[in-house]
């Protein structure tokens, strides 16, 4: 009886394990319907050769005003943005839009990014611009701010400009610094909410841009023309400079700007070129977005010899954190030297490819989020 029993369960469990295995047989490929398609960014991502990366991480600038010869120069050299400067600017608004519909490219959902200062009062590319500036705003109720930048953020948008680099949010209430007559407020409490009003105001119209972090308030030097040294203490930078940014922050910031100035206390390189910086700003602060610096060509321009070899300096750009790298004039002359220099490095492994492909996925999403701002 005993050894009928044990015969039976066998059966029944080969009979079991028959039915399973044929169910399984006949059963689809779950697999394949599972594994989601690739985004459009990433998509995109997979096609990119290590130069079409870096050239990628690129905004530019050259003069003229001709929408062909501004395409043909974002075309050959790929670049993942351009940047508006007074040259470029035509006599018409409808003449302008010919220029930003030609510098974002084919690709409607992954338009190269266009971008200008456009700040109001002394720092502004739009003749238009008449809309109250930070030297009227910082005294003024913030409600002022928020009218202000709905408008300036209208108005740049309607020329089809996608990145505004317009919100100051360096504070001082130091006349004598070259950055005063820009800041939005003279103590970090009122340069706080006024920033804020200004990420919320330019939002679905403008993608928006804080700088130059780490502050150029506790500075009255010019860093286009040299790199500051603030000696400022950590913690009271905590105090007088940082809420302002964390402020433009938590409003939904996208891009934030690194600035070449150098905190002493934290570290005696250039917040451009300083991974603490970079660490500060992510891990501190929070932030998620991208990080681009401010025009490289002033890093050569202040007389550094250090700085002199813009190849290796865009390197050390990339290494300390920055997503994105900014030019208006070019220190190594042509796009082609500093993609091509850039390339070289990464397969000599002075920079992981790693780090290029996902700064390369993070600059093609920013892109990818500009595409939702065109009507």
């Amino acid at each position: 009886m005993k050894k009928l029993l044990i015969a039976v369960a066998t059966i029944l469990a080969v009979a079991g394990a028959l039915f399973v295995y044929r169910q399984q047989a006949q059963a689809p490929e779950h697999h394949a319907k599972e594994t989601p398609a690739l985004s459009y960014v990433d998509a995109a991502l997979s096609r990119m050769s290590l130069r079409d990366k870096v050239a990628s991480l690129l905004v530019m600038n050259r003069d003229g005003t001709d929408p062909a010869a501004l395409s043909a120069f974002m075309d050959t050299y790929r670049l993942g943005g351009f940047i508006l400067m007074g040259k470029n600017m035509p006599t018409t608004d409808e003449k302008l839009l010919q220029i930003t519909s030609a510098l974002k490219g084919g690709d409607t959902k992954l338009p190269r990014l266009v971008a200008v200062d456009e700040e109001g009062g002394t720092v502004k590319r739009l003749l238009g611009d008449n809309y109250l500036s930070a030297r009227e705003l910082k005294n003024l109720p913030v409600n002022k701010t928020t009218q202000a930048f709905v408008a300036r953020s209208n108005m740049v948008a309607s020329v089809g400009i996608t990145l505004n680099f317009g919100i100051v949010a360096d504070t001082t209430a130091d006349k004598k610094s070259f950055i005063y007559d820009r800041v939005l407020g003279t103590t970090p409490a009122s340069a706080s909410v006024r920033v804020a009003a200004a990420v919320e105001a330019s939002k679905g119209r403008t993608l928006t841009t804080l700088k130059h972090f780490p502050g150029h308030g506790e500075t009255e030097v010019d860093s286009h023309h040299t790199v500051p040294t603030a000696p400022l203490a950590y913690a009271d930078w905590l105090v007088r400079d940082e809420p302002p940014f964390k402020a433009g922050i938590d409003a939904g910031a996208d891009v934030v700007m690194m600035g070449h100035l150098r905190y002493s206390s934290v570290d005696s390189l250039p917040a451009s070129l300083s991974k603490k910086w970079h660490d500060i700003l992510r891990r501190d602060l929070g932030f998620k977005g991208v990080i681009i610096t401010d025009a490289m060509g002033m890093l050569p321009a202040s007389g550094d010899k250090s700085f002199a070899d813009p190849v290796k300096t865009a390197v050390a750009a990339l290494n300390a954190g920055n997503t994105m790298l900014l030019y208006v004039i070019n220190p190594a002359k042509t796009p082609a030297v500093l993609i091509d220099g850039i390339v070289a490095a990464a397969e000599r492994g002075d920079i992981r490819e790693s780090v290029i492909t996902d700064d390369a996925k993070a600059a093609l999403e920013l892109r990818s989020k500009s595409a939702g701002l065109l009507k």
